[in-house]
């Protein structure tokens, strides 16, 4: 009904912007309603003469209603084209937009879970894996991609139960079937921790305290462990082909991947959930 509706209208409004834009067309629709005018009065000339004196006069009185109408739309055209567009643009755009998300990377965009993966997680509690030493975290390599990653919080524990299963389960598929170690780099991150990051620069992150899943335990930053080392890059190829088998894992597991936005982040899955985070 709501598209018949705006269907409805589109067609109204472009029928009044031909009568604004094209003068003979408004000459057409006048004399057309003076000819329905005269016919109504000469079909009931043969009956009630005081009723085809008032038909006759009614469609008299239309036709000079309109003309003075056109004559009003000739002078103001401009005017009432302005209002014609006002009228029109915003339900058009509303009808083109909805059924898409007006914020992707928000909570309406949802992926969902493999059946093979819902069984998984029907199964088995997994447990956290030993996380690496924290001097794994504080290289020059590492630092140079992720600034302030030393004081991250790395505690599976703080992290929403059902993203930590479906994490953990990404993190065994990434172990038992490409045979790579993963390590998480930050979970849980608090509104404070959001903010300073968000100043240091959109390379970084965009969001402030409490636009990100993370300040709700529903996303994580994670990077892959080669020979006891944190390799974060995706300019490593190895790591690239991590990330691309890692994100089709996280999406099958019902997560959204970091890697899919326009702005890159490849280490990062969250699990969304509607009304969580600010828009």
């Amino acid at each position: 009904m709501f598209l018949f509706s705006m269907l409805l209208f589109f067609v109204v409004t472009c029928f009044c912007a031909w009568l604004l834009l094209f003068p003979a067309g408004r000459e057409v629709v006048v004399q057309s309603i003076d000819a329905v005018g005269r016919r109504i009065g000469q079909h009931l000339r043969g009956g009630v003469r005081q009723g085809a004196q008032q038909a006759a006069a009614w469609g008299r009185g239309t036709g000079a209603a309109l003309r003075r109408t056109a004559q009003l739309t000739r002078m103001k055209w401009q005017l009432l084209l302005a209002a014609s567009v006002l009228l029109t643009v915003p339900p058009l755009l509303a009808l083109m937009l909805s059924g898409r998300s007006m914020l992707s990377g928000y909570d309406s965009d949802t992926h969902a879970i493999n059946d093979q993966i819902a069984g998984l997680l029907q199964g088995e509690q997994l447990t956290a894996p030993e996380p690496p030493p924290p001097l794994v975290f504080t290289t020059a390599e590492v630092t140079l991609v992720r600034p302030m990653l030393d004081s991250a919080n790395r505690n599976w524990q703080l992290l929403d139960p059902a993203f930590a299963q479906r994490l953990l389960l990404v993190f065994r598929i990434m172990k038992e079937r490409h045979g790579y170690d993963m390590a998480i780099l930050e979970g849980y991150r608090s509104p404070e921790r959001q903010n300073a990051l968000a100043a240091v620069g959109p390379s970084v992150t965009n969001a402030k305290a409490f636009q990100s899943y993370h300040q709700f335990g529903l996303a994580a930053d994670c990077a892959f462990l080669r020979d006891g080392k944190l390799v974060i890059s995706e300019k490593d190829p190895w790591a690239m082909r991590d990330y691309q088998l890692y994100g089709a894992a996280a999406e099958a597991a019902g997560l959204t991947w970091g890697g899919r936005w326009t702005m890159m982040d490849f280490g990062h899955t969250e699990l969304r959930t509607p009304g969580t985070v600010k828009k």
